[in-house]
């Protein structure tokens, strides 16, 4: 295992979350505003509002959450009808930056176009490459810059932007969804195994339309859900109201899974399951795959609760509020000092002794990463008094590196690819450690509309091949 100090956080970290609105006569940039903060979530480190007014685009980002990028001021200069936002967590190309924030603005010679995207492409080194050599100039250095270019590049050839947005689409390749504005029209497309969730919602009184990483910024601006972004599909959204094509052939069905486990806000509905049903569902499966004798279960917030739920309905074992999160402290840019950062978890996490001291615990989390974590939580545990902790996970070990827009590391720093299962419950100090098994996880997603799901952090099966891997 790396050393504790130069490791990443000890987490599956969440990837970037995208929203954009057609709707006029509406004030746009704050209704994504609202919808970028429903899906704060998924990206803390900077945000971003393109507004398109008919005939030009002005975009506004910068560093932080949305409630730090945008103010009242900054709102009321996005005039327009057609919006596009983004939350980003850095996990291609460069780290934070405001050229690495989006949306990116491309020129297409005198129009201007703003994207935005969820996910992370696996072949855009030769494509930069390519575009440099015919005089392309990138600031930014993510791919979504480059397909932001290569969109731009077939569009001033064609004159038809959504040539451009199939070429791209055809080119690229691993996740996205993404969401462009033109100066008259909203685009959404996602990528041919639809890794990355997308969906379309319309606002009352056919006002206008959303889309949404999740279906919680549908509902926070009160646009009731029509359906998803399918696979391989562009849609757009203009005066001519909302039409749709086939941009590249639909692949293999390869949904992101883990959105179910940790990455979405439990009130969000992804391919017709409720994720909240989901977690509890989980927990359920693994009180009956790994039982445990325990006076209470505990569920480590947020994402463990549900799940928390679910294992003591199915075991009889009461369940408690037996840890506190701190709500307000994330991932921000004032940084603490040295002596803060080795609390670790205590930052966020606070065990309550009077519930937990002297009693069996068994322990609900959503993953184990690099094992850092749980490691700590386990200790904070039994300094609080508990007499025992037995940790149980509501997602299969992480084996595999993800290349699709979440954070993980090579394979000799997930925990679970270098020890077995006795030597990771020694190293982490529980008194017993389980994960539900892959088949446990397919069952408590038995809701979803398609057969196919991504699982490559736990299986190595990647549904897009990866370049040099």
């Amino acid at each position: 295992m790396a050393d504790e100090a130069t490791q990443k956080p000890d987490r599956m970290e969440e990837e970037c979350a995208v929203f954009g609105v057609y709707a006029p006569g509406e004030d746009v940039a704050r209704m994504t505003c609202y919808g970028l903060q429903a899906l704060q979530h998924r990206g803390q480190e900077s945000a971003g509002i393109a507004v398109a007014d008919g005939s030009t685009v002005l975009v506004s980002k910068d560093l932080g959450l949305v409630t730090q990028a945008f103010d009242e001021a900054k709102l009321s200069a996005l005039k327009g009808f057609v919006a596009v936002g983004h939350a980003r967590y850095s996990t291609s190309g460069a780290a934070s930056s405001w050229e690495a924030a989006q949306p990116h603005i491309s020129a297409i010679d005198e129009v201007l176009i703003a994207l935005a995207h969820n996910g992370t492409l696996v072949n855009t080194e030769g494509i930069r490459e390519q575009l440099a050599a015919e005089g392309v100039r990138f600031r930014a250095g993510t791919d979504s810059e480059v397909a932001a270019q290569v969109i731009g590049a077939i569009t001033r050839k064609t004159h038809h932007l959504r040539d451009g947005i199939r070429f791209a689409m055809e080119q690229l390749s691993g996740a996205y969804a993404m969401v462009l504005a033109s100066p008259d029209a909203l685009y959404a497309f996602r990528d041919p195994n639809g890794i990355r969730p997308l969906c379309i919602g319309e606002l009352p009184e056919g006002r206008g339309w959303v889309v949404s990483s999740e279906t919680c910024g549908l509902d926070i601006v009160g646009a009731a859900y029509l359906r998803d972004v399918a696979p391989g599909e562009i849609v757009r959204f203009s005066a001519e109201g909302m039409t749709s094509e086939q941009g590249v052939p639909a692949g293999r069905r390869a949904s992101c899974i883990f959105e179910y486990v940790y990455f979405a806000r439990p009130d969000s509905v992804i391919d017709g399951q409720s994720v909240y049903q989901s977690r509890r569902a989980m927990g359920r499966i693994l009180a009956r795959e790994a039982p445990a004798a325990a006076d209470l279960v505990l569920g480590v917030p947020d994402s463990g609760v549900p799940a928390a739920l679910g294992f003591s309905e199915e075991s009889g074992i009461p369940f408690t509020d037996g840890i506190v999160k701190n709500r307000y402290v994330g991932r921000t840019f004032i940084q603490p000092t040295q002596s803060m950062r080795q609390l670790g978890i205590r930052l966020k996490l606070n065990p309550l002794p009077s519930v937990i001291s002297g009693k069996r615990l068994v322990v609900i989390d959503d993953s184990i990463v690099r094992g850092n974590t749980s490691k700590k939580l386990v200790a904070m545990l039994r300094e609080a008094g508990a007499a025992e902790v037995h940790l149980r996970i509501v997602s299969p070990e992480v084996l595999w590196p993800c290349f699709y827009g979440i954070d993980t590391d090579t394979r000799d720093q997930l925990i679970a690819a270098n020890m077995d299962l006795e030597q990771m419950t020694r190293w982490i100090g529980a008194d017993s450690l389980a994960f539900i098994s892959i088949e446990g996880l397919r069952e408590s997603v038995s809701g979803v509309r398609h057969p196919g799901f991504c699982e490559a952090c736990f299986t190595g099966d990647y549904p897009v091949p990866v370049p040099g891997f």
